[in-house]
């Protein structure tokens, strides 16, 4: 098998069902999140094993999943089924829920950063939410699955989850942005202040 097919040289790609131009809002769609899988890949290389066997577990998982978003987004036929599901986002919510309550407490925003892995955490988020914007634009002009765009958003979210984890298990502080204002307060604590 050529690894090469000269079929793109005109400028077009194969998709699920038929052909686009290279620079499509849909092709800008599943490409940036192939991008973030690359992302993620190089986060997975920059973590012990030991200290982060669960977070390595979930990025694998992740990393198919958002094969499974990626080909949802090529999709243009009707024929076949899309493959990104809600359980998806609900193993997200239930993670950031843990990883939350294991993360020193936040008050201010942080910069990306601390130890190597977080900033490449840093980056995954990032770049998810570039993907997350494009499915926006990609779903005022086209039908996708709609549970690709809620994947990324709780994905976004995940990443900054084990960025801090991350940083916490390897005895590294998050660096707050100084001019930050306290926005991390829950409401309970709003209303003792009052």
């Amino acid at each position: 098998m050529k690894l090469y097919t000269r079929t793109g040289d005109e400028g077009k790609t194969s998709v699920i069902g038929g052909r686009l131009d290279k620079d499509h809002i849909r092709v800008e769609a599943y490409g940036t999140t192939d991008e973030l899988n690359s992302f993620v890949g190089l986060a997975v290389t920059k973590l012990d094993q030991p200290l982060f066997i669960d977070i390595l577990g979930e990025l694998e998982k992740i990393q198919h999943e958002l094969f499974d978003c990626g080909g949802d987004l090529a999709l243009i036929s009707t024929k076949y089924p899309y493959k990104a599901t809600e359980e998806m986002v609900t193993f997200l919510e239930e993670r950031i829920d843990a990883y939350i309550v294991e993360a020193p407490e936040l008050e201010k925003f942080i910069l990306p950063g601390g130890s190597e892995a977080a900033a490449i955490v840093h980056v995954c988020r990032t770049v998810t939410r570039r993907a997350e914007r494009l499915v926006v634009q990609l779903q005022k002009i086209d039908e996708t699955n709609p549970i690709v765009l809620k994947y990324l958003n709780r994905l976004s979210d995940y990443f900054f989850a084990i960025a801090r984890v991350i940083n916490h298990r390897y005895g590294v502080k998050d660096v707050e942005y100084e001019r930050s204002a306290l926005v991390f307060r829950d409401k309970k604590g709003k209303e003792e202040e009052k």
